[in-house]
């Protein structure tokens, strides 16, 4: 099945039609189809559109996945378009379009989830992909849910997975399924799950999955809000509030910039201790301010990072309506652990908050002990 094309038919010319002024104008030039792109739901069907007669010209050609649970935006575009470009023309893109039932615990949102299949279709078709598999929950699990399922362990426990207990391992046990049905050369997923993205990828290296895990940069909408497929359900006053996530993360980013220059102004300065004491006596309070905070910086600065980001998330607790924090975490990439106040290298500040029935989450990466 494939997404139609929408051009239109002109109207034949009327029968009879003599006198200039009784012929029809004529029609406007047409509009260019439509991209095809094929419309899966069984998984026969999918290993038939993977494995049929190759197309001409491509026969070895390269396989990225990008799996979504449907609701398609321009994050999920970028996704799509980024892996058009790593395959090239000749290469096969498929999108998988699945709202999976094993990540939803009590009393979440799996019943209201959007499912939005014949514009995820457009989307999917405009931004490049050539297959979507979107096959429904008794096909993916016939059965019902499978006895076994992949283990997120403990990195899984960890921030989304104390929040959302089971949500890991059924994440896994789906991306483990898609990847065997699909068998793809590449996988790309966004960084805004930056804990989904870390397990996939441990996942693929622990247990030897044929496959390279790309990850994405998240996409912004122009006002800093992380695109998610849970905006729509934001009021105007609720995104307000929302927006108090990527402020946080860029006023920690910013922050961190700062302790950084001063560190690197301290490594060239001399005695700036006596000066500091010198232009105070003088009067100078906000220059002497300035070389004493030279004089005291140091590598120590992940706690400056996160005083900077709970400032604005606690302004936000007490705006209307007011934003609810689950948790603001700096961790280390690898196993999603804090890291401690001398950590060097990168680490991840990831943010998790309600604001009304809304659970938002966003997270930034920053580097520690050169510039970010």
């Amino acid at each position: 099945m494939t997404l139609a094309d929408g051009s239109g038919h002109p109207d034949a010319t009327p029968a009879g039609a003599t006198n200039p002024a009784e012929t029809p104008a004529a029609p406007a030039a047409a509009t260019p189809p439509a991209p095809a792109v094929t419309l899966v739901r069984t998984k026969a069907e999918l290993h038939h559109a993977l494995t049929g007669a190759p197309t001409p010209g491509r026969p070895t050609a390269p396989t990225a996945v990008v799996m979504t649970m449907g609701a398609l935006h321009d994050g999920h575009a970028t996704l799509v378009r980024t892996a058009r470009a790593h395959v090239g023309p000749e290469g096969r893109v498929v999108v998988t379009v699945f709202v999976n039932p094993l990540q939803f615990g009590a009393g979440e949102d799996l019943d209201r989830y959007p499912r939005t299949l014949d514009a995820d279709l457009a989307t999917a078709a405009a931004a490049g992909a050539d297959l979507v598999f979107a096959p429904a929950a008794a096909e993916v699990y016939p059965g019902g849910q499978p006895q076994v399922r992949i283990t997120a362990g403990p990195m899984g426990e960890r921030l989304e997975g104390a929040s959302r207990p089971g949500h890991f391992d059924g994440m896994l046990t789906v991306v483990a399924k898609l990847l065997q049905l699909t068998r793809p050369d590449t996988a790309f997923f966004g960084e805004k799950d930056a804990q989904q993205l870390a397990l996939i990828r441990r996942m693929v290296r622990d247990l030897d999955f044929p496959v390279e895990i790309v990850g994405v940069a998240t996409v912004r909408e122009d006002d800093g809000l992380a695109l998610s497929s849970r905006n729509r359900y934001l009021s105007p006053a609720e995104r307000r509030t929302g927006l108090a996530l990527s402020g946080a993360l860029f006023a920690a980013r910013d922050r961190l910039a700062a302790q950084q220059a001063l560190l690197a102004r301290a490594e060239t300065s001399t005695n700036t201790a006596a000066r500091a004491e010198a232009l105070s006596k003088m009067g100078e309070a906000r220059a002497a301010a300035d070389v004493a905070a030279v004089a005291h910086a140091g590598p120590g600065t992940a706690a400056a990072v996160r005083a900077a980001a709970h400032a604005v998330l606690d302004e936000a607790t007490r705006a209307a309506p007011p934003l609810t924090l689950d948790y603001l975490a700096l961790v280390d990439p690898a196993d999603f652990t804090e890291v401690p106040d001398d950590h060097q290298g990168e680490a991840i500040l990831a943010v998790a908050a309600k604001i009304g029935t809304t659970r938002l989450i966003d997270n930034i990466t920053l580097r520690f002990g050169a510039a970010p």
